[in-house]
């Protein structure tokens, strides 16, 4: 049977429209940090499956142990940097190229993104 809840005079069907990152929209204050380390985990995690690399070769290839590879592959990503995981790009034989350009008017703050090819 399926939940249905009733429309009250309370209810709010307010649609709020989110921005690009769904951390920040959760209200998490490292949000912007947050994201780049799940788009490069994301990369990474890609690169190891289209190489086939089971997760003590990834290690090996990253210069990390295994325990860490197993985290990394699911997004546990507590324990890495940004710089640490653009370094592990660069291990898998990755260009990282970082851009810096002035931000729209219509932005209030400057972002950070990655733009994973």
């Amino acid at each position: 049977m399926v939940d249905q809840h009733p429309k009250t005079p309370e209810s709010d069907d307010t649609i709020t429209r989110g921005t690009d990152n769904v951390l920040a929209d959760l209200g998490f204050a490292d949000a912007g940090e947050q994201q780049t380390k799940l788009r490069l985990a994301f990369a990474l995690n890609r690169l190891i499956k289209d190489q086939g690399l089971s997760q003590a070769k990834a290690a090996e290839r990253l210069g990390i142990n295994q325990p860490k590879v197993s985290a990394l592959c699911a997004y546990r990503l507590n324990g890495f940097s940004v710089e640490r995981l653009m370094t592990f790009l660069t291990s898998m034989d990755q260009d990282v190229a970082i851009t810096i350009r002035s931000k729209p008017r219509r932005q209030a703050t400057g972002k950070i993104t990655v733009d994973a090819a």
